[in-house]
């Protein structure tokens, strides 16, 4: 159990939140929201002691132990991976390194004896017996295979490190769990396994995320920072998102009446408290819905860019037509080969692969910006088409304010250029800041602009989600959804493969997988799993 009381943060003369009184109980994992720069890290930040409040306290359950996922993957360069794990129960580590210094001594005492048994006795209590395995299967189920189990951290690539950091902190069973962005760098099938974990989790959970799917999977309660303020819903990400839709268009629809609206109300919560049913947190939120008080349901003072995406020309019937396709990455490994495959009208494809290089790669070589080893790519006459890249730091090396960088990409006059910047959220001085000095989200909308200004009736978009908040992740989605042309993608993100695609294509080293069908369908198959198996193993 975490208490928050009279909790106030402040830099400078900017409050971020003040006089916030929660409380965070057993049994409950709780989905923390807001814009970029509201104050989602900080808040962990205060309940680790990392960062001292202005005003307030924060305190534990007697006893309790608090475990938090570490941000600094380096940290632990000097230790082997199952030792880094272990770490994560800081009491039983701290035995185990005791014990070893005292069965080391050559002048064991009798006195040594009476403290070594003691120790003893306090590491079979901690479950010090089961430690290693217990590490070993945390490892094996973020997808660390068994021969990295006793390697130096520093010979760990990046993702690596981070499935090592998370099982850290999901070791030992804390009393009380912090994860800041915990699915960053996982893929979906170990996103999935987290989500099951989670799920049989029986304390208190503080994620910060900004993958609904995960939110909506895990969350008893969504705790929405917003304007100064920490307000604590029931439910998961969708029912307060859902909740805030339908309160904002009650709000603005002042002629209908309060017995009507009341009636609205109920039937949503009704329905959601139904749907609860299909969730891995079951049980506690179908109460926490029954229970709910229609008041408690609020318009949310979020601002979503206005992500629009329109056709210049409607395509013809021949889209994109892929022969025998073959990429190799830099270090010779082998990404795909004997890829083929047509581009229908109105298709939306993502592509999948346990190596996320290999949809990079596929998107450069169909964008001309990279030769393929071997086969071809032809598109329609009528195909425009609009390109995300993952990596956009290229376009960004330059001191042009907003106007001036986005006047590159069409014509028109200055006016024309801020209307895009404003519905990205650009607005008074910031369309004068500098591009170069932008945060990553910033350079997405930039990005997203750009893309608008084209007009294509193809949008190709390697992992569109990254940097964006929340807010602007839902726009993306909802657009994409009600767009008429053609779009190529990839995502970690569940629900936005899951609303957007209606073909998947995977892509791997021993064969490729071209299915039409939803995202939930494809993952629940097991003859698919089958399939994926064979192109990833043989």
């Amino acid at each position: 159990m975490i208490t928050v009381s009279n909790l106030s943060i402040q830099f400078g003369k900017r409050v971020l939140y003040k006089d916030v009184n929660l409380k965070f109980t057993n049994g409950n994992i709780y989905g923390v929201i807001g814009a970029n720069g509201a104050g989602k890290s900080t808040l962990l930040k205060a309940i680790t002691g990392e960062l001292e409040s202005t005003t307030g306290s924060i305190t534990l359950g007697p006893g309790e132990r608090l475990s938090v996922l570490s941000q600094d993957h380096n940290k632990f360069d000097a230790f082997n991976v199952m030792d880094t794990v272990m770490m994560g129960h800081s009491v039983l580590w701290d035995i185990m390194k005791e014990k070893d210094a005292l069965y080391a001594k050559e002048d064991f005492s009798d006195e040594d004896g009476v403290k070594a048994a003691e120790l003893e006795e306090k590491f079979a209590e901690l479950g010090g017996w089961n430690a290693e395995s217990d590490a070993a299967m945390l490892l094996s189920g973020l997808g660390i295979k068994e021969d990295l189990h006793y390697r130096q951290m520093s010979e760990l690539s990046g993702k690596e490190k981070v499935r090592v950091m998370l099982a850290q902190a999901l070791y030992g069973n804390p009393d009380n769990l912090l994860l800041d962005e915990p699915t960053n760098d996982l893929d979906l099938d170990t996103v999935e396994w987290l989500e099951d974990y989670l799920a049989n989790f029986e304390h208190t959970v503080l994620v910060v995320s900004h993958d609904r799917h995960f939110l909506d999977a895990v969350s008893t309660h969504t705790v929405d920072i917003d304007f100064g303020k920490i307000n604590l819903f029931a439910g998961n990400y969708s029912f307060w998102y859902e909740s805030s839709q339908l309160a904002l268009r009650q709000a603005q629809n002042q002629k209908a009446k309060a017995e009507e609206k009341k009636k609205e109300l109920e039937e949503f919560i009704r329905r959601f408290s139904a749907n609860a049913a299909k969730s891995k947190q079951t049980t506690s939120r179908k109460k926490m819905l029954e229970k709910l008080n229609i008041e408690e349901i609020q318009p949310s003072t979020r601002k979503y860019p206005g992500i629009i995406f329109s056709m210049e020309r409607e395509a013809g019937n021949q889209i994109l037509e892929v022969e025998g396709l073959k990429a190799v990455d830099e270090d010779g490994t082998l990404l795909f080969d004997n890829l083929s495959f047509n581009v229908e009208k109105g298709e939306k494809v993502v592509f999948l692969s346990h190596n996320p290089r290999a949809m990079t790669a596929l998107f450069e070589i169909i964008n001309g910006n990279r030769e393929a080893q071997a086969g071809t790519f032809k598109w329609g006459i009528t195909i425009t088409t609009a390109y995300l890249p993952l990596d956009n730091s290229a376009f960004f090396q330059s001191d042009k304010n907003l106007v001036e960088w986005l006047s590159q990409f069409g014509e028109g006059n200055e006016v024309f250029f801020k209307g895009y910047l404003g519905r990205m959220l650009f607005s008074g001085e910031e369309v004068l800041k500098k591009v170069n000095v932008l945060s990553g989200g910033e350079k997405m909308r930039c990005m997203i602009a750009r893309m608008q200004l084209k007009n294509a009736n193809c949008l190709i978009l390697d992992t569109p989600t990254n940097h964006l908040d929340l807010e602007s992740i839902q726009a993306f989605n909802n657009n994409l959804r009600q767009f008429k042309g053609n779009v190529l993608f990839a995502s970690h993100d569940h629900e936005f493969i899951n609303t957007v695609a209606n073909r998947i294509i995977e892509l791997g080293p021993k064969g490729n997988i071209d299915k039409l069908m939803t995202y939930d369908e494809y993952i629940a198959s097991d003859q698919i799993k089958v399939l994926r198996k064979k192109i990833w193993e043989g």
